[in-house]
This record gives structure tokens, C-alpha cells and sequence, in this order.
């Protein structure tokens, strides 16, 4: 019973980084590589950010990227449209990264 209890605690040390990780994209990930933006984004905004017609603008656009970084966190935050919200549904740094990342396509 040690010896698995030893091998639990190994194995929680070994791999939790990599578990915390893999939610969390890696510094200078693309929005598009975003696991957050590929679950709660792309069925709207296009797995490409590229828009949808009939679905959510595009992000890549002038109009989305020339958004104030605090506008984005609003929108995304409480809502805009038929935008929903996702305060609650994400982490605030999960918000700051997607923010961030919309922010960094203006500058492609």
C-alpha cells in the first residue's frame, strides 16, 4: 500500500505540470492555436477567426482589432448582441489571453 501511495504521489509531481499546461496556451501562442478560442470561439468566429457568415464577425478585421483591450475584456466578459457572456464559463487570465491574443492579429 506504500509503495502505490509513493507511486501516486510520483506520478501527481510528474505530471500535473503538464495537466495545468494544457489548459493554458504556451506564452506567443496564436489565438487560433487557443484551445479556449477552438471550444468557446471558433463555432462563431470561424476555426480561422476569419468571421462566419451568419455567425460571429471576423477578428482578424480592422474594426475587431482596433477594439480597446478593456472593450474586448467588456464584450467578452458581459456581452454584446448575440455575443454571449462568459464571465463565469472562463477563467478572467483565460480572458486576458484571448484579449491579448485578438490584440496581437493587428499587429501581423
Amino acid at each position: 500500500m506504500k509503495a502505490s501511495g509513493l507511486t501516486i504521489a510520483i506520478c501527481l509531481v510528474l505530471f500535473a505540470p503538464a495537466l495545468v499546461s494544457a489548459h493554458t496556451p504556451p506564452s506567443g501562442a496564436t489565438l487560433t492555436a487557443n484551445p479556449v478560442f477552438q471550444k468557446n470561439c471558433a463555432k462563431c468566429h470561424g476555426k480561422t477567426a476569419q468571421g462566419r457568415h451568419f455567425g460571429g464577425p471576423s477578428l482578424t478585421s480592422e474594426k475587431s482589432t482596433a477594439m480597446s483591450a478593456a472593450d474586448l475584456r467588456t464584450v467578452l466578459t458581459n456581452g454584446k448582441g448575440r455575443m454571449p457572456k462568459y464571465a463565469g464559463k472562463l477563467k478572467s487570465e483565460e480572458i486576458d489571453t484571448l484579449v491579448e491574443q485578438i490584440k496581437a492579429l493587428s499587429k501581423r
